[in-house]
C-alpha cells in the first residue's frame, strides 16, 4: 500500500496538517515493511494513532496501558500568507 500523495506536499504548509501527514506516512511505511505482523510493530502504529485525531479508543487504552504516544513532528507555523490586495 502506498501513501497517497497530496497534489502538492508544499501546499500542506507547516502546521498541524503537515505534522499529521508525516505521521500517517510513517504508519503506512510500517505497514509496507510488514511491521504490523509483530507485536512491536503494532505498538509503533498505535503510538502514532495515539497522537492523531481522537487518539486511542478506550478499548485500545485498556489493552495497551503502557503505550507511549509518538512524538509529534515539529513543523514551523510561521508561514505568512500575503494579503491579496
Amino acid at each position: 500500500m502506498d501513501c497517497p500523495q497530496p497534489h502538492s506536499v508544499a501546499k500542506l504548509g507547516r502546521g498541524q496538517k503537515n505534522s499529521d501527514y508525516l505521521l500517517f506516512k510513517q504508519a503506512i511505511d510500517l505497514l509496507n515493511r510488514k511491521a504490523h505482523l509483530e507485536l512491536e510493530g503494532i505498538k509503533q502504529i498505535l503510538s502514532i494513532k495515539a497522537v492523531l485525531n481522537k487518539g486511542l479508543s478506550d478499548a485500545l487504552r485498556l489493552e495497551f496501558p503502557n503505550l507511549l504516544p509518538e512524538t509529534r513532528p515539529i513543523v514551523s507555523s510561521d508561514v505568512v500568507i500575503p494579503h491579496p490586495n
